[in-house]
């Protein structure tokens, strides 16, 4: 496996060694021991997530609050998505700034979305599987979301706004200048 860190260097590309010949092809999709030795710390997943969507379904942005808060890595089994992290820890260098990575069944690549970040996807084929782990419960009371459409935040979502397909939650959260439910830069939400 090769770790990349972006531009954002919390948010991790991972990129799984694929084995392939005529038959097929063989890849591991997660090692906790490499994932570790590259973090420095233990992330301990306890919840796998699935969707499926059509084109020009937009899910997000959505976190969780501590102690709630969830660490995602997020890949695709079938299909393509662009998939983007906001960086939401108050007193961060790069708070409001954002990672878009291209995921799909074809490139293999998955993004480790770390606690103290919005996430979300624009679905970009058809019939797209969508697949990820948590390190934390899902939690209703600690649910929270930003707007995917906040201009401050400059996210080029690739299909047209007319286009995309939201749930009623989505359409109507808030801006992230509106909303105290953040994180704090510099505290560990591992702990």
């Amino acid at each position: 496996m090769q770790f990349t860190r972006t531009k954002i260097s919390d948010v991790v590309i991972i990129e799984p060694k694929v084995h392939g010949d005529n038959r097929g092809y063989f890849v591991e999709t997660f090692r906790a021991d490499k994932l570790e030795e590259f973090l420095g710390f233990k992330i301990n997943f306890c919840q796998d997530n699935e969707s499926k969507s059509s084109k020009g379904v937009l899910r997000g942005l959505h976190y969780q609050l501590h102690p709630a808060a969830q660490t995602k890595l997020v890949r695709v089994i079938q299909g393509k998505v662009l998939d983007v992290a906001v960086d939401i820890r108050k007193g961060s260098p790069t708070f409001g700034e954002h990672v878009a990575v291209e995921l799909s069944a074809e490139n293999k690549k998955q993004l480790l979305v770390p606690r103290g970040f919005a996430h979300g996807f624009v679905v970009l084929e058809d019939d797209t599987i969508f697949a990820y782990k948590v390190d934390n419960y899902y939690s209703p009371e600690n649910d929270r979301g930003i707007a995917f459409d906040d201009a401050s935040l400059s996210i080029d979502w690739i299909i047209n706004h007319d286009e995309l397909q939201l749930s009623d939650k989505d359409t109507k959260q808030p801006k992230l200048n509106e909303t105290n439910d953040l994180f704090e830069y510099g505290i560990n939400y591992y702990g």
